[in-house]
């Protein structure tokens, strides 16, 4: 198996040459967002660079939303995806983030707990689910349920998850499979990643037969089918809070949060699968 890269991948900006045609859509697109956010009272302040550390899963929903931001505000984001237990330790560590999104409260509570965040600025964004998938496309649907035979229909393959006991997708696949009791006959074949795309990944090249990834990361990656989705009883609820970092409390910081409760966001994550809270 590769070794998994420990430290957060940033979106980078690509020159492109475009043409008219194409320069005219993106102008649209500029406007549109823009009418979007006026029409849902966001009012932006002078431009400025935003720092959000987000959870693996959110990339591709994130991508989009980070467009569309960009283009209505003049602001800059830039975005650093990993482990949510890894981006809450660098926080923790002195990291320059302004915006932390986590894909499990429980690493949210520990900055909360220790003074990171900003007081009254974290709730919850959206909510997720959890699947087994596999690149096999003879590998048929079926429920899973305390019967299946998980670990021989690995033959002898392994089953990718993120880190069992430090990445939430990792720690919500183990509960599952231990509420179910498939966990002790899969343990000895598990291959663990530092975060959930690095899993998907992993199934995707066929390096591992089987995985245990979020709904939406198997809507993201075309090479991976669902062969089945755990039931939600067998594992604590998916749940993603945001909050900004403590003494980072500046004008594009908060214009952003708001931005991640209006409907431009909401579409783009639920076009990824997600289920929108803004509780």
């Amino acid at each position: 198996m590769p070794d998994c890269n420990m430290f957060p991948n940033k979106t980078s900006k690509h020159a492109w040459m475009f043409s008219i045609s194409n320069f005219v859509s993106l102008a649209k697109i500029a406007i549109l967002a823009g009418s979007v956010a006026a029409s849902a009272g966001i009012v932006f302040a002078e431009a400025d660079d935003i720092n959000v550390f987000a959870a693996a899963s959110m990339t591709n929903a994130l991508a989009e939303i980070e467009q569309g931001f960009e283009a209505a505000s003049d602001h800059k984001l830039t975005i650093s995806f990993a482990g949510s237990s890894i981006l809450a330790r660098q926080i923790q560590h002195g990291a320059p983030a302004d915006i932390f999104i986590s894909a499990n409260p429980d690493w949210m509570d520990v900055l909360g707990k220790a003074g990171f965040l900003e007081a009254g600025s974290r709730f919850n964004l959206v909510e997720n689910s959890l699947v087994l998938i596999s690149a096999d496309t003879s590998v048929k649907q079926t429920p899973i349920s305390p019967g299946m035979d998980l670990s021989g229909s690995l033959d002898g393959g392994y089953l990718a998850m993120a880190l069992v006991d430090a990445v939430p997708a990792g720690i919500y696949g183990k509960a599952a499979l231990e509420s179910l009791g498939l966990w002790e006959t899969v343990a000895s074949k598990v291959a663990q990643t530092d975060n959930v795309r690095s899993a998907l990944t992993l199934v995707a090249t066929g390096e591992a037969r089987y995985g245990i990834v979020y709904a939406t990361d198997a809507v993201a990656e075309e090479r991976v089918k669902v062969i089945g989705t755990f039931p939600p009883e067998t594992h604590p609820p998916i749940v993603y809070p945001v909050a900004r970092i403590a003494n980072r409390n500046f004008p594009a910081a908060r214009e952003f949060l708001d931005y991640l409760r209006g409907p431009e966001a909401k579409e783009a994550f639920e076009r990824q699968g997600f289920v929108v809270t803004g509780k």
